[in-house]
């Protein structure tokens, strides 16, 4: 008794889910058994399970119109720690060759009916039986290693048929005996269970009363024989205690989805889930096979905002039942992975393995199925919104659970093909609104082989981007990448659709047009200058090539192929506090590409030619490479030295720019006077009073 009270059940608000899944199995057998006997009912032909609780004194009252127990059964199911009565009957149902009658009971571990004693010191059980005369009465204590069992002989306590169970409870729970708890309890956990479930409330109705008369006020009445008499009346509230129905025996996901309205379907998931928005989608499915269960899926309107983020997958977003009797909203990715933690559902199965608490899912191959399944449903479900002609309803969700699915794309590879339709991104061509990889791939010109991406912090440093220049003049649509999660999630995918995901910031791109003749010219032409080059700068970087992405700019500094790209390494740099030792070996290589064609460069060419130690020329490398590192998004290593470079060519290039000329001057004495000239005004003769 100890281990089951203190080890089986972590929660002990689940007594009463257990005594009711009794209750409900008491009830089953009889319905079952009295097709083939109806005189089984006719001391109670209501099938209903009732709760008195009595606060005052912390006694909970549960009782059941089921099949009851004799004294023997009583002892074998009673009495006996894990002796399934369940078990028993649907082993002689198998056994018979009625088998194919209805074995959907709940109760089959023999545990159930101790779970009482989680909150309960002492428990009675009162217990008639049809196939017996006598109403027998069973009694145990949580600390006691023996029970009792006596015939209950006082009339008080007969019931016609069926089983009363009399929880005294401890003195830490008596909590439980309020009516409010007991009615909350019994619509979490056995809302849909298929028999009705009363519980005892207090109820009251308003009335008007007759109110006595002030003496004075009557007396001033009597004096004034015109005024009308009323009787004076208030509203009161009359109180009074009665049963009411608690639970509804027909749950939604039962129904037939061609029944159901979506009004209906609504209004479950605002009740279900505390929401108050309505959801954007839903589905409503059954899987039947070698897994069958029933579901409705919704997909919210709003992100959940607090601990419910991205990162955490236990959410209680998804409700599992259990032959319809509630069991967890507690999951750690078992139902659904934590990407898509922000679907909201009901799962409801009449064969998932539950250990002996139904507490814990057991990790099994139907488990896993049950999750493909749930997970493909959810994803046609949101491919249903990207669908939808009204734009706006995708635009909500991508806003809202966008980061979610680029998540998944890291996260879950089987399922790529069917995250990827759904992924929005801006573009070169379209700063405004976000366009999917499908119509990227309906814009690509019929030469380009690749899909091309850059990653950035926002989107006008990546519109103005050196990287972009040659690109835009051949019309190459570009994907801006501007969430921080965009850059892994895209080299998680590859391709899309026979498309390689191309980074423009990498070395060695391919634009289609390379002319292996050209680039013999521009090597032979400008070798020596990337070699000199190469000689200042040292190790900051690996090589200088000629570039065939620029147009405009003289130079840009690409990453490596396989290292990290210059917005990836900034956004390491954020999360390692500091510590570089970490970040130098993914750092990788980085090129220095030139620009053959822009002035600067030219300039550079012919002071390498005639004088390769000149300091200006020199300064001006560095001065190059540091301006490449800041345009093509990299960090400078000392800003202060930049900015001390950019000082001092602004002031070469400044100086004397704006400067007026000297004035000469000349002695008072030698400069020649210059008569002063006068004009004069000619001035028209104007009439006044008839003179002029």
């Amino acid at each position: 008794m100890d281990l089951i009270v203190n080890s089986l059940y972590s929660n002990k608000e689940v007594f009463l889910r257990e005594l009711i899944s009794n209750a409900s199995d008491a009830l089953d057998k009889l319905r079952f058994l009295s097709v083939t006997d109806s005189a089984l009912l006719k001391d109670a032909p209501d099938l209903d399970i009732r709760i008195q609780t009595d606060k005052d004194n912390g006694i909970i009252h549960i009782i059941d119109s089921g099949i009851g127990m004799t004294r023997q059964e009583l002892i074998d199911c009673l009495g006996t720690i894990a002796q399934s009565g369940t078990a028993k009957f649907l082993k002689a149902l198998k056994d018979s060759k009625d088998a194919g009658a209805d074995n959907n009971l709940i109760g089959q571990f023999g545990v159930g009916f101790y779970s009482a004693f989680l909150v309960a010191d002492r428990v009675v059980v009162s217990t008639k039986s049809p196939r017996s005369d006598k109403q027998y009465e069973w009694e145990g204590e949580a600390n006691a290693s023996s029970y009792t069992i006596r015939e209950d002989t006082d009339p008080e306590n007969h019931i016609p048929r069926g089983t009363r169970l009399t929880l005294y409870l401890k003195r830490d729970d008596k909590g439980f005996a309020h009516p409010e708890r007991i009615q909350k309890l019994v619509k979490n956990y056995s809302q849909f269970v298929s028999f009705p479930i009363y519980t005892w409330q207090e109820k009251g109705y308003t009335k008007e009363v007759e109110v006595d008369e002030d003496p004075a006020e009557a007396k001033k009445d009597e004096q004034d024989d015109t005024t009308e008499k009323k009787k004076k009346t208030k509203t009161v509230v009359e109180k009074y205690w009665d049963w009411e129905l608690s639970n509804e025996t027909q749950p939604i996901w039962l129904r037939n989805p061609k029944e159901v309205s979506t009004e209906e379907y609504n209004e479950f998931y605002k009740k279900t889930f505390n929401e108050y928005l309505e959801p954007l989608a839903s589905s409503h499915f059954t899987t039947e096979g070698e897994v069958e269960f029933r579901s409705i899926l919704y997909v919210p309107a709003i992100a959940a905002t607090g601990k419910d983020d991205i990162v955490n997958p236990k959410t209680k977003n998804i409700r599992l039942y259990v032959k319809r009797v509630f069991i967890s909203d507690d999951f750690d990715g078992e139902l659904f992975p934590r990407y898509l933690s922000f679907v909201k559902g009901v799962v409801d199965s009449n064969d998932l393995p539950l250990n002996v608490s139904r507490e814990i899912l057991q990790e099994s191959r139907i488990v896993r199925i049950m999750r493909k399944r749930l997970v493909r449903k959810a994803f046609d479900m949101i491919l249903g919104i990207s669908m939808s002609e009204n734009r706006e309803d995708y635009e909500k969700f991508w806003d809202n659970f966008g980061k979610h699915l680029k998540l998944g794309c890291i996260e879950d590879r089987e399922n790529h093909k069917r995250i990827a339709p759904l992924l929005r991104f801006f573009s070169s061509q379209s700063e405004e609104d976000m366009i999917s990889l499908d119509e990227y791939v309906e814009n690509m010109k019929p030469e380009q082989k690749d899909i091309y991406f850059i990653a950035s912090d926002s989107i006008t440093s990546a519109r103005n981007t050196p990287f972009l220049e040659r690109l835009l003049e051949k019309d190459l649509e570009v994907l801006f990448l501007v969430d921080p999660i965009d850059e892994v999630a895209i080299q998680n995918l590859k391709s899309y659709k026979k498309k390689n995901f191309v980074d423009i910031t990498k070395e060695d791109l391919d634009l289609g047009d390379k002319n292996e003749e050209k680039e013999k010219i521009m090597k032979q032409e400008f070798g020596q200058t990337c070699d000199w080059i190469k000689k200042r700068l040292g190790e900051k970087v690996a090589s200088v090539q000629i570039s065939n992405r620029l147009s405009s700019s003289p130079c840009v500094l690409v990453s490596g192929k396989f290292g990290w790209s210059a917005n990836m390494e900034r956004l390491m740099k954020s999360q390692t506090v500091g510590d570089m030792s970490s970040l130098e070996f993914m750092r990788g290589r980085r090129v220095f590409e030139i620009n053959p064609e822009h002035e600067i460069i030219k300039n550079l060419t012919a002071a390498c030619r005639s004088n390769q130690d000149d300091e200006d020329a020199l300064r001006a490398v560095d001065l190059l490479y540091d301006a490449a590192l800041v345009s093509s998004g990299y960090t400078p290593e000392d800003p202060a030295q930049l900015g001390g470079k950019i000082y001092e060519m602004m002031g070469m290039a400044l100086s004397g720019k704006w400067s007026a000329p000297p004035e000469v001057q000349h002695p008072v004495s030698s400069r020649p006077k210059i008569p002063e000239t006068l004009e004069a005004e000619l001035i028209e003769p104007v009439e006044v009073d008839g003179q002029k």
